[in-house]
């Protein structure tokens, strides 16, 4: 698995599967287990959550998938890089060590490798940022960092964090061929920085699967329309994706595309289908 490196000099898998809606039924929690071993066993060591998808329960479910994982000697945990978010209205100075914990023990996990304030809210950046590092030099925590935040939230992140603490690791945000918006500021100021762009929803949640002028310029290169959407966000520099899949199809369709080389006529097609902003614009969220 192709590999990224965080500030500080650790590196983090370069691909893997997003969780969300995961959890938040109990009649497919079979199904979600049973999916995240197929994961593990295809190869996928990055695995992102959240405390608010399905209020706790996909962090639940992960949990669980991971520790029959291990149970089994599929894999060790040291292989294993799983986020998880912070909701921002406990992302103060007391509640992140407690929100922490109770992800801790849903994961049935001694530390999280990355945790992330899942966006911004009332909270202080200063504040938020200096529980994170007080996690990381107790263990708790390996890395820390942010999701949703644009190039000015993270100019003021910087100017409080300091250089003595544990500098933030990633941004995730929303990012896909047909949300290119990061591109305008944010991705060339977290390039600047060695800051890498986790992309959720690269397959802009399916909808990228239907745009036939995917399906076109992918039948020649043996993809699909979601492969090519997925092939293309990997391509770009300094990026992780993390596509949600259940069926075991999608997750080997999904990591066969994430190890694509897309050849430079079909970079620019692509371009030219869903063309780069022009100028700066709000990030889109979902």
């Amino acid at each position: 698995m192709k590999t990224l490196e965080l500030p500080g000099g650790a590196r983090m898998p370069a691909f893997g599967l997003g969780t969300w809606r995961y959890g938040e039924s109990a009649g497919r929690r079979r199904a979600e287990i049973a999916a995240i071993r197929d994961a593990i066993a295809l190869g996928y060591r990055l695995f992102d959550t959240a405390e608010m998808y399905g209020e706790g329960g996909a962090e639940t479910v992960l949990g669980q998938a991971i520790a029959d994982a291990l149970r089994a000697g599929d894999v060790s945990r040291d292989q294993l890089f799983v986020v998880s978010k912070v909701y921002p209205h406990n992302a103060s100075r007391r509640g992140v060590p407690a929100a922490c914990a109770r992800s801790l023990q849903r994961l049935q996990l001694e530390r999280i490798d990355l945790y992330l304030l899942h966006w911004r809210g009332s909270h202080p950046l200063a504040e938020t940022a200096e529980a994170m590092q007080a996690l990381v030099a107790e263990g708790h925590l390996l890395h820390w960092g942010v999701s949703n935040l644009d190039v000015d939230d993270l100019e003021e992140l910087a100017a409080v964090t300091g250089p003595s603490g544990a500098p933030c690791a990633v941004n995730q945000v929303y990012y896909s061929l047909s949300e290119r918006g990061p591109e305008a500021a944010l991705l060339p100021w977290q390039r600047a920085r060695g800051l890498p762009l986790m992309a959720y929803s690269p397959i802009d949640e399916g909808a990228l699967a239907r745009a036939d002028a995917l399906a076109a310029l992918g039948a020649p290169l043996g993809l699909s329309a979601a492969q090519l959407a997925l092939a293309w966000v990997q391509a770009q520099p300094g990026v992780v994706g993390i596509p949600k899949a259940v069926n075991r199809q999608h997750l080997q369709d999904n990591l066969a595309a994430a190890g694509t080389t897309l050849p430079a006529d079909v970079l620019a097609a692509l371009d030219r289908h869903f063309p780069p902003p022009k100028q700066k614009r709000p990030l889109a969220m979902r």
